[in-house]
């Protein structure tokens, strides 16, 4: 069975391309979210294995949204995505409880691919 993935953004059309690259690489998208709110009510709902995650979202930020997944009942995989590819996101997106981070631009790269995991 494919691991299970929740695509976070609020752009409707990162979060196609997303899924439409994940699900080319064997995963299951599960389900959508565009803000903070969405993803935690769909992460109870759904219990993906992981969860793609930007950084900015409407009602609060990919980080925190990451530290509250890592304080889950289950483990929920996290990798954060920003177009902002300023370096220190990848040591934040850790001490969040993140996996890692990927730029925007690097989507469809092998970095996205290792980080998510279960593949």
């Amino acid at each position: 069975m494919p691991w299970s993935v929740l695509v976070v953004d609020d752009d409707a059309c990162f979060r196609r391309l997303a899924s439409r690259t994940l699900i080319s690489w064997g995963y299951a998208v599960v389900g959508e979210a565009g803000t903070v709110a969405e993803a935690v009510e769909r992460a109870l709902a759904l219990r993906p294995n992981a969860a793609l995650i930007d950084i900015g979202l409407p009602d609060g930020d990919g980080f925190e949204l990451a530290r509250q997944f890592a304080d889950l009942s289950w483990r929920l995989h996290v990798v954060l995505v920003s177009s902002d590819s300023d370096a220190a996101n990848e040591s934040v997106a850790r001490r969040m409880g993140a996996a890692g981070f990927v730029p925007k631009d690097e989507l469809v790269g092998p970095l996205l691919r290792r980080l998510i995991g279960g593949g």
